[in-house]
């Protein structure tokens, strides 16, 4: 059987990215990286990328409008018959084009509790409204801002005396082990959507959708 193929979208320095490649490199998830894109010519990400041999692409997204651009980049994932789409710090909300053209083929991971603090700045607006448990949520991406179905979340307490920047680093290190966690059901075939959860155990899956 064909080796599912990712498509991983970055602005920046893509260290969920890196954590995908390394559990690839490693074995622990059964996939092949097609293409690194970024809508920043200078994201770390595409350096990485190809330091490791991943074919990555600069896509540039200053001056172009949201359809446009989200026309090109669809393009670009279809060229390179990617099977999953992965956000991996992709600092650009997709638009209502780009999702249609990937049904329930965008994962997205975020760094809250969803529902709790969508958005940008989900470990300050934690910290800033005092909660004790914060975490990372990957969620498939729709129409709207981080609310599609949830495939995975991981809690991590938020510690007396934690700043953004101290929250931010505890996340992220559930976040590199979760993401990789995500894309293995996903690939795999043997889920569906109950409500806005998705139920691992039931063979609806990828090539279904």
């Amino acid at each position: 059987m064909r080796v599912k193929r990712l498509a991983i979208l970055l602005s920046g320095r893509g260290s969920n990215f890196e954590a995908i490649a390394s559990n690839i490199r490693s074995g622990r998830l059964d996939a092949e990286i097609a293409v690194v894109v970024s809508n920043r010519p200078d994201a770390r990400g595409l350096e990485t990328a190809r330091e490791l041999g991943i074919t990555a692409v600069s896509l540039p997204s200053k001056g172009v409008s949201r359809e446009e651009y989200d026309t090109l980049l669809a393009d670009e994932v279809e060229r390179h018959t990617a099977d999953l789409v992965c956000l991996a710090g992709f600092m650009r909300l997709l638009s209502p084009h780009f999702v249609r053209r990937f049904p329930l083929r965008i994962l997205n991971i975020h760094p809250s509790l969803l529902p709790s603090f969508p958005g940008l700045d989900a470990q300050h607006q934690a910290v800033e409204h005092g909660v004790k448990v914060s975490g990372c949520t990957v969620h498939f991406v729709d129409e709207y801002l981080d609310a599609g179905p949830i495939v995975g979340q991981a809690a991590v307490p938020v510690l007396d005396g934690d700043d953004a920047d101290t929250l931010s680093a505890r996340i992220l290190a559930e976040e590199h082990r979760i993401y990789s966690e995500a894309i293995r059901l996903i690939l795999g075939g043997e889920w569906s959507i109950e409500g806005r959860r998705v139920v691992a155990g039931r063979s609806t899956g990828l090539d279904s959708a």
